[in-house]
């Protein structure tokens, strides 16, 4: 199996895992090794999926500004603990190129594998509830049609990006293209950053 299927596959998993009771405040219960990268992978979509959800929530038209500002700073958080968490993953791609020879022409690409898999994270979600639309007895016909064309489009993405991860990983390790990361260096969650956490 493809590193990309493997991935796709673990965070299948983790969707799969969360909607058992679909509550924002389950506790993980990650079925992999903890220092391995597959049990990294769980946990990224994990927060990926309860994020999912707390943007659902916060868009309730009835929301109280306090709940609403509550749930601002969770998604905030979260925010930031999945981008630590996708930074950790390429921290594992750049170790293991780490010795790759590359060639005199070798491109950069414009993304690293862990945003790759990033958007291949989000887009498993996308897919998982967009089926749940198509399966949903109390919508019309026309809009289980409109998801169904929806969800179709979304799988032809998952295949397409999953086979450009496996590429991009190839062409890394024969020395095609450079292993390289940007951080991302978000400055709204440091207070030596953001002005206004400065002044407080």
């Amino acid at each position: 199996m493809s590193f990309a299927k493997k991935a796709l596959d673990i965070f299948e998993k983790s969707i799969q895992n969360y909607h058992i009771n679909n509550q924002l405040d389950e506790k993980i219960k990650n079925p992999f090794d903890k220092d391995s990268l597959e049990s990294t992978l769980y946990q990224k979509n994990w927060i990926d999926t309860v994020q999912w959800h707390l943007e659902d929530e916060i868009r309730v038209p009835s929301i109280s500004a306090e709940k609403g500002m509550d749930f601002k700073r969770k998604i905030d958080r979260s925010n930031q603990d999945r981008t630590d968490l996708v930074e950790q993953i390429d921290d594992y791609f750049l170790e293991k190129y780490n010795s790759v020879q590359v060639k005199e022409n070798a491109r950069l690409n414009t993304e690293s594998p862990a945003w790759a898999l990033d958007r291949l994270s989000i887009l498993s979600l996308k897919i998982y509830h967009m089926a749940e639309e198509c399966n949903d007895e109390n919508s019309s016909n026309e809009h289980k049609a409109r998801c169904t064309a929806k969800l179709a489009v979304l799988q032809e993405q998952a295949a397409d990006l999953t086979q450009s991860i496996d590429d991009l990983l190839q062409e890394i390790e024969s020395g095609k293209v450079v292993m390289k990361v940007y951080r991302q260096m978000k400055m709204y969650n440091d207070p030596s950053l953001n002005p206004k956490l400065k002044a407080e």
